[in-house]
């Protein structure tokens, strides 16, 4: 049902929804805690799943996803001439867009893959930085590192650490 009130907002409207723009939509009108909608919207759960099963019923809403990756690579490409970092936690299509995004700009200044995916493979989540710069996704001149951990494990005592680090210098 809210799948039609969208399409027909966008039919009247003129408006050509991004994954993000209607993510956040749902999150502002939701609000509440005990519908699974709401923490679709949290973690994107598989909004992506209803709207392809909605669309066999009630065609039409179109969801522009082109809007958001330019939206990511205008932010990369702006950062210029700042330096950009990458810290890719797992792989798959976030790491993709991330270092697309990079790309546009010549590649990322610094990258940290912290993932348990291996090369051989042949899996993008898998591939060592050094293949990222063959693509120009990183900068030859990138400090770079990947490390073979699950990233849940990882991740956090990275943080920790800094943030001690940081602790210690203040006191």
């Amino acid at each position: 049902i809210w799948i039609s009130s969208y399409l027909l907002f966008s039919v009247l409207q003129n408006v050509l929804w991004t994954p993000s723009k209607l993510i956040a939509r749902l999150g502002r009108e939701i609000n509440n805690g005990s519908s699974y909608l709401y923490w679709a919207y949290k973690a994107n759960g598989s909004l992506g799943d209803m709207l392809y099963f909605h669309s066999f019923r009630s065609p039409g809403l179109i969801i522009d996803v082109v809007q958001d990756i330019r939206a990511m690579n205008g932010e990369a490409v702006r950062a210029s001439p700042r330096k950009t970092g990458m810290i890719i936690l797992g792989g798959g299509l976030p790491k993709h867009h991330i270092c697309n995004a990079n790309m546009m700009r010549n590649g990322a200044d610094y990258a940290v893959y912290i993932n348990t995916a291996q090369e051989y493979d042949g899996s993008d989540s898998g591939a060592r930085p050094d293949e990222a710069v063959s693509w120009g996704k990183i900068r030859g001149s990138a400090k770079t590192v990947k490390v073979h951990c699950d990233a849940t494990i990882a991740f956090p005592l990275l943080v920790a650490e800094t943030f001690a680090s940081k602790s210690k210098n203040l006191a």
